[in-house]
């Protein structure tokens, strides 16, 4: 099924999560000089124009991304969010107004540096032709395919360090323990990568399953954190919140992005919350 495109969605709330968790993750691994590759299994198009049709339509990035924006002068001291905040306007014609919404490819490419390389796969023929148009690093190579056997198929890398994003739109109820089970195979490829992998928060509680594979599977560090922005109502299929997985994460991960997401939520309305941990320790 191929049916998804996230234009749709581009900016929401899942979308602020995501991207925090991730660019928080990047900016510990530049610390470092050794070189990095980038893989991210469902890229999309990698940069949403909010005027589009698809995005125009539903609107998500009112109660998303525009909230944080409006706010971002009062929110420019805090020091994670600040700084995704500054990345973002960084990715503006004119940084004064919003006029796009960078996708996981842009925020994984944005600050690559000439030791990296970044692989971006996306199966979707029309999101692929999408990608394929946007104007990334000549270190950005973008495969129309599979993302998640490309990831095994290209495991190990050549870098030292290996960062990789699942990102996939779970449409089919499978993808659970597909991601499950692609996860525990790279990290037997690659034990030191860092892996982060979203998933949704629907009534379904179907992210049960593939939170559960990996832990019944023996794959160790594993941390979480999710963004809730309601209660589940039973009958109603919606999305309510939005989940991160890290595997390796960074030290401090934790501590940084309780700090950002207390404003992100004080900022997207109650009765959001936010909660993080250790799935699986080490």
């Amino acid at each position: 099924m191929l049916s998804y495109q996230h234009a749709y969605h581009a900016g929401n709330f899942a979308d602020v999560h995501k991207h925090l968790t991730l660019h928080a993750v990047i900016d510990h691994l530049l610390r470092k000089n050794s070189s990095i590759t980038y893989i991210d299994t469902h890229a999309g198009r990698g940069l949403y124009p909010l005027d589009a049709a698809e995005t125009s339509r539903l609107q998500e990035y009112r109660d998303g991304v525009i909230p944080l924006w409006k706010a971002r002068q009062a929110l420019a001291s805090e020091p994670l969010l600040g700084d995704w905040l500054a990345a973002l306007a960084s990715a503006q014609s004119d940084p004064s107004r919003l006029t796009h919404y960078p996708g996981s490819p842009w925020w994984m490419g944005h600050r690559l540096r000439a030791q990296d390389q970044q692989w971006l796969f996306e199966l979707h023929p029309g999101e692929h032709e999408h990608l394929s148009q946007q104007p990334f690093p000549a270190a950005a190579q973008r495969i129309h395919g599979d993302g998640l056997k490309g990831l095994l198929q290209r495991l190990p890398v050549k870098t030292p360090r290996l960062c990789v994003l699942i990102d996939p739109s779970y449409e089919r109820k499978e993808e659970y323990l597909e991601v499950a089970e692609t996860l525990l195979t790279a990290m037997r490829k690659a034990r030191h990568a860092v892996m982060l992998v979203w998933y949704p928060l629907l009534p379904a509680g179907r992210h049960r399953e593939l939170l559960e594979a990996l832990r019944d599977g023996g794959l160790r560090k594993v941390w979480y954190g999710e963004f809730t922005r309601q209660a589940p109502s039973e009958g109603e299929r919606g999305m309510y919140g939005s989940g991160m997985l890290v595997v390796n994460p960074p030290w401090g991960l934790d501590e940084r992005l309780v700090a950002a997401m207390a404003p992100v939520v004080a900022h997207l309305g109650a009765p959001g919350s936010y909660r993080s941990g250790w799935w699986v320790e080490e």
